[in-house]
């Protein structure tokens, strides 16, 4: 396996590959992995997600898989890297972490068999897919502001070739205590079927990304926690949550929500009828 990184390296966008705890560049030049300034690992085009792929996270919610995938957009500007800043902006207090692992295009791909998946990745690397639930209610069927607002899609810290997603775990923590643990193998579809899912009817580019789905116990962070998502043999991508500098606007657009949708969405169940009523963050 090798595991390449993009980073600003003497103020140029430079790809590097890591050896032991050194960056290295193509001309030789090196940083510490812990000392650089990380960049997300690929440049795509479209990023695209499942909403429900692993066993847990089905069990958690009552819900039942549907006969194939469903998948929801991000935009590149939701785009972060390993290091930053993820931000919650003033006014909502519903933001999620979802620990996943991210699919990276390697070969433009279009109307291909699970089979022949393999040879259009490029590698693998790790995706916190963050939701902002409290826009939920108004933007359940397209998830846009949800999972697409600003700094909600960190990647990294590297994009890790020939690596084998069969047998891994998959392990969130908050300010260092587990949140989610899970694995590959309670996928109901592979990162394979999910690839040529998708080129069935939209062409993927090189550098495009799909998210996989997230284990059970997704829950709310707020601004000062410290996220950390390890993947085995992808290495650990940690984001810290801050506070947006502006509010949400209140003179155009819906506006935050805390129906119980959204509670129960964000903190894992159907709190309303178990009586219990979540702290305010």
């Amino acid at each position: 396996m090798t595991e390449h990184r993009r980073i600003l390296l003497d103020g140029a966008v430079v790809e590097v590959v890591r050896r032991e705890e050194l960056l290295v560049a193509g001309d030789g030049r090196s940083v510490k992995a812990d000392e650089a300034v990380h960049l997300p690992p690929c440049e795509p085009s479209k990023i695209i997600a499942v909403h429900l792929n692993h066993r847990s996270r089905v069990e958690e919610f009552q819900a039942r898989l549907p006969a194939a995938p469903t998948y929801f957009h991000k935009p590149t500007s939701a785009l972060n890297a390993h290091g930053g800043a993820v931000v919650r902006p003033e006014g909502c207090k519903w933001l999620n972490y979802e620990g996943e692992v991210a699919i990276v295009i390697g070969r433009t791909c279009r109307n291909i068999s699970p089979a022949d998946a393999a040879a259009h990745i490029r590698g693998y690397t790790v995706a916190n897919d963050y939701g902002l639930h409290d826009f939920r209610d108004t933007d359940a069927g397209s998830m846009l502001r949800v999972k697409g607002s600003d700094t909600l899609c960190p990647l990294g810290p590297g994009l890790v070739t020939d690596w084998d997603f069969r047998g891994k775990a998959l392990i969130t923590r908050v300010n260092g205590e587990v949140a989610q643990h899970g694995s590959t193998d309670e996928m109901e579809w592979d990162m394979h079927y999910l690839v040529a899912d998708i080129a069935r009817t939209i062409t993927l580019f090189p550098g495009d990304v799909l998210l996989s789905g997230t284990p059970a116990h997704s829950r709310p962070v707020r601004p000062g926690d410290v996220v950390e998502v390890e993947v085995e043999g992808l290495g650990v991508l940690r984001n810290h949550i801050v506070s947006g500098p502006t509010a949400i606007r209140t003179d155009v657009g819906a506006q935050p929500t805390e129906s119980e949708e959204v509670l129960s969405t964000a903190l894992g169940g159907d709190w309303e009828f178990r009586g219990i009523r979540p702290p305010r963050r």
